[in-house]
Protein backbone atom coordinates (compact mmCIF):
# COMPACT_ATOMS: atom_id res chain seq x y z
CA UNK A 1 0.00 0.00 0.00
CA UNK A 2 2.79 2.02 0.48
CA UNK A 3 3.95 2.52 -3.33
CA UNK A 4 0.68 1.73 -4.89
CA UNK A 5 -2.56 2.61 -2.71
CA UNK A 6 -4.91 1.86 -5.26
CA UNK A 7 -7.59 -1.18 -4.43
CA UNK A 8 -8.83 -3.19 -7.04
CA UNK A 9 -12.47 -1.40 -6.31
CA UNK A 10 -10.41 1.76 -6.60
CA UNK A 11 -9.77 1.23 -10.49
CA UNK A 12 -12.85 -0.20 -11.60
CA UNK A 13 -14.02 3.10 -10.57
CA UNK A 14 -11.67 4.83 -12.82
CA UNK A 15 -11.85 2.62 -15.31
CA UNK A 16 -15.23 2.98 -15.44
CA UNK A 17 -15.47 7.25 -15.04
CA UNK A 18 -13.52 6.90 -18.70
CA UNK A 19 -15.44 4.53 -20.05
CA UNK A 20 -13.11 1.92 -21.03
CA UNK A 21 -13.64 -2.03 -19.28
CA UNK A 22 -10.06 -2.93 -18.82
CA UNK A 23 -6.18 -1.20 -18.33
CA UNK A 24 -5.34 -3.17 -21.45
CA UNK A 25 -7.47 -0.60 -23.21
CA UNK A 26 -6.01 1.88 -22.12
CA UNK A 27 -2.88 0.70 -24.49
CA UNK A 28 -5.08 0.30 -27.51
CA UNK A 29 -2.83 2.48 -29.41
CA UNK A 30 0.26 0.88 -28.83
CA UNK A 31 0.82 -2.02 -31.73
CA UNK A 32 1.26 -5.98 -30.70
CA UNK A 33 4.54 -5.61 -31.92
CA UNK A 34 5.63 -3.04 -29.66
CA UNK A 35 3.69 -5.18 -26.35
CA UNK A 36 5.27 -7.86 -24.55
CA UNK A 37 3.94 -11.28 -24.82
CA UNK A 38 5.62 -12.57 -21.28
CA UNK A 39 6.27 -10.90 -17.94
CA UNK A 40 9.81 -9.26 -17.59
CA UNK A 41 12.57 -11.90 -16.36
CA UNK A 42 12.68 -10.48 -13.37
CA UNK A 43 11.67 -11.36 -9.24
CA UNK A 44 8.82 -11.33 -7.98
CA UNK A 45 7.64 -8.67 -5.91
CA UNK A 46 9.40 -8.79 -2.71
CA UNK A 47 9.62 -6.39 0.77
CA UNK A 48 11.35 -2.91 0.91
CA UNK A 49 14.10 -5.04 3.01
CA UNK A 50 14.72 -7.50 0.93
CA UNK A 51 14.98 -5.08 -2.05
CA UNK A 52 17.02 -2.72 -0.03
CA UNK A 53 19.37 -5.87 0.01
CA UNK A 54 19.55 -7.19 -2.99
CA UNK A 55 20.71 -3.83 -4.59
CA UNK A 56 23.62 -3.42 -1.95
CA UNK A 57 24.94 -6.80 -3.22
CA UNK A 58 24.45 -5.35 -6.55
CA UNK A 59 26.43 -2.34 -5.28
CA UNK A 60 29.40 -3.97 -3.91
CA UNK A 61 30.16 -5.42 -6.90
CA UNK A 62 30.93 -2.33 -8.56
CA UNK A 63 34.91 -1.40 -8.60
CA UNK A 64 34.41 1.79 -7.95
CA UNK A 65 37.21 4.10 -9.20
CA UNK A 66 38.05 5.77 -5.56
CA UNK A 67 39.23 2.33 -4.56
CA UNK A 68 41.42 1.01 -7.04
CA UNK A 69 43.98 2.62 -9.31
CA UNK A 70 42.47 3.85 -12.00
CA UNK A 71 42.94 5.21 -15.89
CA UNK A 72 38.93 6.10 -17.03
CA UNK A 73 38.49 8.28 -19.54
CA UNK A 74 36.33 8.78 -23.21
CA UNK A 75 34.75 11.72 -22.06
CA UNK A 76 34.27 11.25 -17.90
CA UNK A 77 37.29 12.15 -15.97
CA UNK A 78 38.35 11.60 -12.41
CA UNK A 79 39.61 15.12 -10.61
CA UNK A 80 39.68 15.96 -7.26
CA UNK A 81 37.07 17.81 -6.19
CA UNK A 82 37.58 20.46 -3.20
CA UNK A 83 35.41 19.89 -0.17
CA UNK A 84 34.44 23.89 -0.27
CA UNK A 85 32.67 22.46 -3.83
CA UNK A 86 29.90 20.17 -2.01
CA UNK A 87 29.67 22.18 1.02
CA UNK A 88 28.50 25.54 -0.78
CA UNK A 89 25.99 23.56 -3.24
CA UNK A 90 24.72 21.89 -0.41
CA UNK A 91 23.59 25.08 1.31
CA UNK A 92 19.77 25.10 1.05
CA UNK A 93 19.54 28.73 -1.25
CA UNK A 94 21.57 26.95 -4.14
CA UNK A 95 20.24 23.38 -3.38
CA UNK A 96 16.72 23.78 -3.63
CA UNK A 97 16.70 26.46 -5.87
CA UNK A 98 14.26 26.71 -8.68
CA UNK A 99 14.27 28.60 -11.85
CA UNK A 100 14.67 32.55 -11.68
CA UNK A 101 11.55 33.35 -13.28
CA UNK A 102 11.47 36.29 -10.40
CA UNK A 103 14.72 38.08 -10.44
CA UNK A 104 13.07 40.14 -7.25
CA UNK A 105 13.76 37.23 -5.25
CA UNK A 106 16.79 35.30 -7.62
CA UNK A 107 19.09 37.51 -7.67
CA UNK A 108 21.88 34.66 -6.34
CA UNK A 109 20.86 32.13 -8.67
CA UNK A 110 21.23 34.47 -11.41
CA UNK A 111 24.31 36.02 -10.48
CA UNK A 112 26.04 32.64 -10.18
CA UNK A 113 24.80 31.59 -13.41
CA UNK A 114 26.46 34.73 -14.67
CA UNK A 115 29.23 34.05 -12.95
CA UNK A 116 29.59 31.04 -14.68
CA UNK A 117 29.13 31.82 -18.49
CA UNK A 118 32.09 34.26 -17.80
CA UNK A 119 33.93 31.63 -16.75
CA UNK A 120 32.84 29.59 -20.05
CA UNK A 121 33.39 32.50 -22.31
CA UNK A 122 37.09 32.91 -21.15
CA UNK A 123 38.19 29.55 -20.50
CA UNK A 124 36.66 28.24 -24.86
CA UNK A 125 37.82 31.50 -25.50
CA UNK A 126 34.26 32.88 -27.29
CA UNK A 127 32.68 36.08 -27.01
CA UNK A 128 28.71 34.94 -25.20
CA UNK A 129 28.37 31.73 -23.27
CA UNK A 130 24.63 30.54 -22.16
CA UNK A 131 23.53 29.22 -18.03
CA UNK A 132 24.78 25.52 -19.44
CA UNK A 133 22.62 23.01 -20.94
CA UNK A 134 21.62 19.05 -19.70
CA UNK A 135 25.76 17.42 -21.28
CA UNK A 136 28.32 17.50 -23.65
CA UNK A 137 26.35 15.10 -25.66
CA UNK A 138 23.02 17.12 -26.56
CA UNK A 139 25.13 20.57 -26.41
CA UNK A 140 26.72 19.06 -29.51
CA UNK A 141 23.68 18.48 -31.12
CA UNK A 142 22.25 21.71 -30.29
CA UNK A 143 25.60 23.54 -31.78
CA UNK A 144 25.22 21.43 -35.02
CA UNK A 145 21.17 22.42 -35.33
CA UNK A 146 22.02 26.02 -34.10
CA UNK A 147 24.80 25.87 -37.23
CA UNK A 148 22.29 24.90 -39.86
CA UNK A 149 19.70 27.09 -38.46
CA UNK A 150 22.10 30.49 -38.57
CA UNK A 151 23.35 29.31 -41.96
CA UNK A 152 20.27 28.34 -43.48
CA UNK A 153 22.11 25.29 -44.65
CA UNK A 154 20.62 21.31 -43.89
CA UNK A 155 23.98 19.60 -44.13
CA UNK A 156 27.01 18.82 -41.37
CA UNK A 157 30.19 16.77 -41.45
CA UNK A 158 31.08 15.82 -37.98
CA UNK A 159 34.67 14.12 -37.38
CA UNK A 160 36.42 10.97 -36.81
CA UNK A 161 37.86 12.32 -34.02
CA UNK A 162 34.30 12.80 -32.19
CA UNK A 163 33.33 11.44 -29.50
CA UNK A 164 31.26 8.27 -30.63
CA UNK A 165 27.66 9.14 -27.96
CA UNK A 166 28.24 12.56 -29.60
CA UNK A 167 27.82 11.89 -32.76
CA UNK A 168 25.10 9.36 -32.44
CA UNK A 169 22.58 12.01 -30.19
CA UNK A 170 23.74 14.36 -33.38
CA UNK A 171 22.75 11.84 -35.67
CA UNK A 172 19.70 10.74 -33.77
CA UNK A 173 18.32 14.56 -33.79
CA UNK A 174 19.45 15.40 -37.67
CA UNK A 175 17.23 12.59 -38.32
CA UNK A 176 14.19 14.44 -37.00
CA UNK A 177 15.08 18.19 -37.94
CA UNK A 178 15.81 16.88 -41.84
CA UNK A 179 19.28 17.52 -41.50
CA UNK A 180 22.11 15.63 -43.65
CA UNK A 181 24.79 14.06 -41.72
CA UNK A 182 28.29 12.98 -43.23
CA UNK A 183 30.00 10.99 -40.07
CA UNK A 184 33.26 10.50 -41.11
CA UNK A 185 34.95 7.16 -40.16
CA UNK A 186 36.89 7.23 -36.70
CA UNK A 187 40.28 8.93 -37.33
CA UNK A 188 42.26 6.86 -35.13
CA UNK A 189 45.23 7.57 -37.15
CA UNK A 190 45.14 10.93 -36.74
CA UNK A 191 45.25 11.36 -40.60
CA UNK A 192 41.86 13.18 -41.59
CA UNK A 193 41.50 16.27 -43.44
CA UNK A 194 37.62 17.86 -43.15
CA UNK A 195 38.18 20.63 -44.91
CA UNK A 196 37.61 17.98 -48.08
CA UNK A 197 34.04 17.32 -47.16
CA UNK A 198 32.83 21.36 -46.71
CA UNK A 199 30.86 22.29 -50.12
CA UNK A 200 27.98 25.15 -50.57
CA UNK A 201 25.55 23.04 -48.54
CA UNK A 202 27.68 22.32 -45.53
CA UNK A 203 26.32 24.20 -42.54
CA UNK A 204 29.09 23.18 -40.04
CA UNK A 205 32.31 21.06 -39.44
CA UNK A 206 32.12 19.22 -35.93
CA UNK A 207 35.62 18.01 -34.51
CA UNK A 208 36.79 17.80 -31.04
CA UNK A 209 39.88 18.86 -29.29
CA UNK A 210 41.47 16.81 -28.10
CA UNK A 211 39.81 14.23 -29.83
CA UNK A 212 38.14 11.09 -29.18
CA UNK A 213 41.81 9.25 -29.60
CA UNK A 214 43.44 12.08 -27.50
CA UNK A 215 44.94 14.00 -29.85
CA UNK A 216 45.62 17.64 -29.42
CA UNK A 217 44.84 19.20 -32.77
CA UNK A 218 45.13 22.89 -34.17
CA UNK A 219 41.99 23.80 -36.34
CA UNK A 220 43.46 27.04 -37.15
CA UNK A 221 43.17 26.41 -41.07
CA UNK A 222 40.33 24.24 -40.63
CA UNK A 223 38.33 27.23 -39.00
CA UNK A 224 39.35 29.40 -41.88
CA UNK A 225 38.36 27.36 -44.50
CA UNK A 226 34.73 26.95 -43.14
CA UNK A 227 34.76 30.58 -43.13
CA UNK A 228 35.61 30.70 -46.49
CA UNK A 229 32.42 28.44 -47.40
CA UNK A 230 29.69 30.09 -45.40
CA UNK A 231 29.39 27.42 -42.74
CA UNK A 232 30.49 26.82 -38.94
CA UNK A 233 33.84 25.26 -37.24
CA UNK A 234 32.25 23.81 -34.10
CA UNK A 235 34.61 22.84 -31.54
CA UNK A 236 33.75 20.42 -29.07
CA UNK A 237 35.98 20.00 -25.61
CA UNK A 238 35.09 16.95 -23.67
CA UNK A 239 37.97 17.52 -20.85
CA UNK A 240 37.92 20.99 -19.84
CA UNK A 241 40.76 20.85 -17.46
CA UNK A 242 42.57 20.84 -21.07
CA UNK A 243 41.62 24.53 -21.71
CA UNK A 244 43.89 25.51 -19.04
CA UNK A 245 47.34 24.53 -21.55
CA UNK A 246 46.13 24.18 -24.96
CA UNK A 247 44.70 26.80 -27.63
CA UNK A 248 41.41 27.71 -26.92
CA UNK A 249 38.96 26.77 -29.76
CA UNK A 250 37.97 30.82 -30.11
CA UNK A 251 41.22 31.58 -30.94
CA UNK A 252 41.60 28.90 -33.64
CA UNK A 253 38.42 30.50 -34.72
CA UNK A 254 35.75 28.30 -33.76
CA UNK A 255 32.25 29.59 -34.25
CA UNK A 256 30.70 27.43 -31.52
CA UNK A 257 32.17 25.57 -28.81
CA UNK A 258 30.19 22.60 -26.90
CA UNK A 259 31.65 21.01 -24.27
CA UNK A 260 31.12 18.72 -21.43
CA UNK A 261 32.00 20.33 -17.98
CA UNK A 262 31.72 17.73 -15.41
CA UNK A 263 35.33 17.65 -14.95
CA UNK A 264 35.86 20.38 -12.42
CA UNK A 265 33.33 20.36 -9.78
CA UNK A 266 31.41 16.97 -10.55
CA UNK A 267 32.31 14.04 -9.56
CA UNK A 268 32.30 10.63 -11.96
CA UNK A 269 29.12 9.48 -9.78
CA UNK A 270 28.51 6.12 -11.78
CA UNK A 271 27.53 7.73 -15.27
CA UNK A 272 26.20 11.57 -14.30
CA UNK A 273 24.36 14.02 -13.52
CA UNK A 274 26.67 16.15 -15.78
CA UNK A 275 26.71 19.83 -17.31
CA UNK A 276 27.07 20.99 -20.82
CA UNK A 277 28.58 23.87 -21.75
CA UNK A 278 27.81 26.51 -25.03
CA UNK A 279 29.69 29.07 -25.97
CA UNK A 280 29.57 31.14 -29.37
CA UNK A 281 30.12 34.39 -30.91
CA UNK A 282 28.08 37.49 -29.82
CA UNK A 283 26.48 37.65 -33.29
CA UNK A 284 24.98 34.60 -33.15
CA UNK A 285 23.69 35.02 -29.60
CA UNK A 286 20.03 35.29 -30.59
CA UNK A 287 20.16 31.67 -32.30
CA UNK A 288 21.76 30.10 -29.19
CA UNK A 289 19.33 27.00 -27.21
CA UNK A 290 19.45 27.20 -23.32
CA UNK A 291 18.85 30.17 -21.28
CA UNK A 292 20.92 33.13 -20.68
CA UNK A 293 21.53 35.00 -17.88
CA UNK A 294 21.94 38.98 -18.21
CA UNK A 295 23.49 41.63 -15.92
CA UNK A 296 21.44 45.33 -15.78
CA UNK A 297 20.38 48.12 -13.53
CA UNK A 298 17.42 48.12 -11.36
CA UNK A 299 14.97 51.51 -11.09
CA UNK A 300 17.73 52.99 -8.60
CA UNK A 301 21.07 52.37 -10.78
CA UNK A 302 22.33 49.20 -8.96
CA UNK A 303 23.51 46.05 -10.57
CA UNK A 304 21.29 43.51 -11.12
CA UNK A 305 20.58 39.92 -12.83
CA UNK A 306 17.86 38.56 -15.26
CA UNK A 307 17.21 35.86 -17.73
CA UNK A 308 17.69 37.57 -21.18
CA UNK A 309 16.71 36.71 -24.42
CA UNK A 310 14.36 33.70 -23.66
CA UNK A 311 14.47 30.93 -26.49
CA UNK A 312 12.16 28.60 -25.06
CA UNK A 313 8.99 27.19 -26.30
CA UNK A 314 7.51 27.98 -23.19
CA UNK A 315 8.08 31.60 -23.25
CA UNK A 316 7.97 32.21 -26.91
CA UNK A 317 5.86 30.90 -30.07
CA UNK A 318 6.91 26.92 -30.51
CA UNK A 319 7.96 27.89 -34.37
CA UNK A 320 10.68 30.55 -33.17
CA UNK A 321 12.01 28.69 -30.12
CA UNK A 322 15.78 27.74 -30.60
CA UNK A 323 15.55 24.42 -28.74
CA UNK A 324 13.20 22.18 -26.75
CA UNK A 325 16.11 21.44 -24.24
CA UNK A 326 14.19 23.82 -21.95
CA UNK A 327 16.27 23.77 -19.07
CA UNK A 328 19.82 23.63 -17.43
CA UNK A 329 21.77 21.45 -15.34
CA UNK A 330 22.06 24.51 -12.67
CA UNK A 331 23.58 22.97 -9.57
CA UNK A 332 26.07 21.09 -11.72
CA UNK A 333 27.32 24.53 -13.11
CA UNK A 334 27.26 25.83 -9.79
CA UNK A 335 30.40 22.90 -8.82
CA UNK A 336 31.71 23.66 -12.19
CA UNK A 337 31.67 27.47 -11.14
CA UNK A 338 32.72 27.19 -7.50
CA UNK A 339 35.55 24.61 -8.27
CA UNK A 340 37.00 26.90 -11.40
CA UNK A 341 36.75 29.95 -8.48
CA UNK A 342 39.13 28.59 -5.96
CA UNK A 343 41.71 27.45 -8.48
CA UNK A 344 41.60 30.93 -10.29
CA UNK A 345 43.79 31.16 -13.74
CA UNK A 346 46.83 30.32 -12.01
CA UNK A 347 45.58 26.88 -10.43
CA UNK A 348 43.71 26.44 -13.70
CA UNK A 349 46.98 26.24 -15.71
CA UNK A 350 48.82 24.55 -12.82
CA UNK A 351 46.12 21.55 -12.93
CA UNK A 352 46.57 21.14 -16.48
CA UNK A 353 50.13 20.62 -16.30
CA UNK A 354 49.99 18.72 -14.01
CA UNK A 355 47.63 16.53 -16.24
CA UNK A 356 49.66 16.43 -18.59
CA UNK A 357 52.73 15.76 -16.78
CA UNK A 358 51.02 12.26 -14.98
CA UNK A 359 49.95 11.44 -18.56
CA UNK A 360 53.33 11.60 -20.05
CA UNK A 361 55.12 9.64 -17.16
CA UNK A 362 52.23 7.33 -18.04
CA UNK A 363 52.95 6.89 -21.53
CA UNK A 364 56.48 6.52 -20.81
CA UNK A 365 55.78 3.02 -18.65
CA UNK A 366 52.91 1.66 -20.60
CA UNK A 367 55.50 2.45 -24.05
CA UNK A 368 58.18 0.21 -22.21
CA UNK A 369 55.96 -2.70 -21.54
CA UNK A 370 55.83 -5.90 -24.09
CA UNK A 371 52.69 -6.18 -26.19
CA UNK A 372 52.01 -2.06 -26.09
CA UNK A 373 52.28 0.50 -28.54
CA UNK A 374 51.81 3.97 -27.72
CA UNK A 375 49.76 5.86 -30.63
CA UNK A 376 50.17 9.46 -29.98
CA UNK A 377 52.12 11.70 -31.31
CA UNK A 378 50.19 14.20 -29.28
CA UNK A 379 47.90 13.91 -25.90
CA UNK A 380 46.74 16.28 -22.77
CA UNK A 381 46.07 13.88 -20.19
CA UNK A 382 44.27 10.89 -22.39
CA UNK A 383 45.66 8.47 -25.54
CA UNK A 384 45.79 5.49 -27.43
CA UNK A 385 47.39 2.55 -27.41
CA UNK A 386 47.18 -0.57 -29.27
CA UNK A 387 47.87 -3.86 -27.61
CA UNK A 388 48.42 -7.24 -29.29
CA UNK A 389 45.18 -8.62 -27.35
CA UNK A 390 41.75 -7.93 -27.13
CA UNK A 391 41.70 -4.80 -25.55
CA UNK A 392 38.11 -6.06 -23.90
CA UNK A 393 39.84 -8.72 -22.67
CA UNK A 394 42.84 -6.61 -21.29
CA UNK A 395 40.35 -4.23 -19.01
CA UNK A 396 38.53 -7.16 -17.76
CA UNK A 397 42.02 -8.99 -16.62
CA UNK A 398 43.42 -5.88 -15.06
CA UNK A 399 39.60 -5.23 -13.38
CA UNK A 400 40.13 -8.79 -11.82
CA UNK A 401 43.69 -7.17 -10.48
CA UNK A 402 41.35 -4.23 -9.12
CA UNK A 403 42.89 -2.19 -12.02
CA UNK A 404 40.48 -0.09 -14.04
CA UNK A 405 43.16 0.24 -16.80
CA UNK A 406 41.60 2.11 -19.36
CA UNK A 407 38.60 2.21 -21.63
CA UNK A 408 37.99 -0.17 -24.89
CA UNK A 409 37.54 1.58 -27.77
CA UNK A 410 35.23 -1.43 -29.02
CA UNK A 411 32.99 -0.95 -26.40
CA UNK A 412 32.06 2.19 -27.51
CA UNK A 413 32.48 1.61 -31.49
CA UNK A 414 31.41 -2.19 -31.72
CA UNK A 415 32.04 -3.73 -35.01
CA UNK A 416 34.73 -1.51 -36.02
CA UNK A 417 36.99 -4.43 -36.69
CA UNK A 418 39.30 -1.89 -38.87
CA UNK A 419 40.66 0.02 -35.30
CA UNK A 420 42.00 -3.28 -33.74
CA UNK A 421 42.92 -3.93 -30.03
CA UNK A 422 42.67 0.01 -28.90
CA UNK A 423 42.45 0.96 -25.26
CA UNK A 424 41.71 4.66 -24.26
CA UNK A 425 44.11 5.32 -21.25
CA UNK A 426 43.75 8.51 -19.30
CA UNK A 427 45.63 9.52 -16.26
CA UNK A 428 44.64 13.03 -14.08
CA UNK A 429 46.08 14.87 -11.27
CA UNK A 430 45.10 12.04 -8.87
CA UNK A 431 47.37 9.45 -10.25
CA UNK A 432 50.32 8.50 -8.43
CA UNK A 433 53.40 6.84 -9.71
CA UNK A 434 52.36 3.76 -7.79
CA UNK A 435 49.37 3.79 -10.08
CA UNK A 436 51.14 3.99 -13.02
CA UNK A 437 53.61 1.45 -12.09
CA UNK A 438 50.49 -0.91 -10.96
CA UNK A 439 48.89 -0.29 -14.48
CA UNK A 440 52.62 -0.93 -16.09
CA UNK A 441 52.93 -4.02 -13.53
CA UNK A 442 49.69 -5.64 -14.53
CA UNK A 443 49.84 -5.29 -18.15
CA UNK A 444 52.79 -6.90 -18.49
CA UNK A 445 51.30 -9.73 -16.34
CA UNK A 446 47.91 -9.61 -18.05
CA UNK A 447 50.04 -9.12 -21.67
CA UNK A 448 52.81 -11.81 -21.07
Amino acid sequence: MRYLPLTDDDRRQMLAAIGVGSVDELFCDVPMSALLNAPVDLPGHQSEMEVEQAFIALAVKNLSPGCAPTFLGAGAYRHHIPATVDHLIQRGEFLTAYTPYQPEVSQGTLQTLFEFQTQVAMITGMEVANASMYDGATACAEAMIMAARTGRRNRAVLSGGLHPHYRDVAVTDARFLGLEIEALAPDWQGTEDSSGHIDETTACVVVQNPDFFGRVRDYTSLAAACHEAGALLVVVVTEPVSLGLIESPGAMGAGIVAGEGQSLGNALSFGGPTVGLFAARQKYVRQMPGRLAGETVDVDGRRGYVLTLSTREQHIRREKATSNICTNSGLCALAFSIHLTLLGEEGFRRLAELNHDRAAALADRLGAVPGVEVLNESFFNEFTVRLDRPAGEVAEALAERRILGGVPVSRLLPGDDALGPLLLVAATELNTDEDIEALGDGLTEVLA
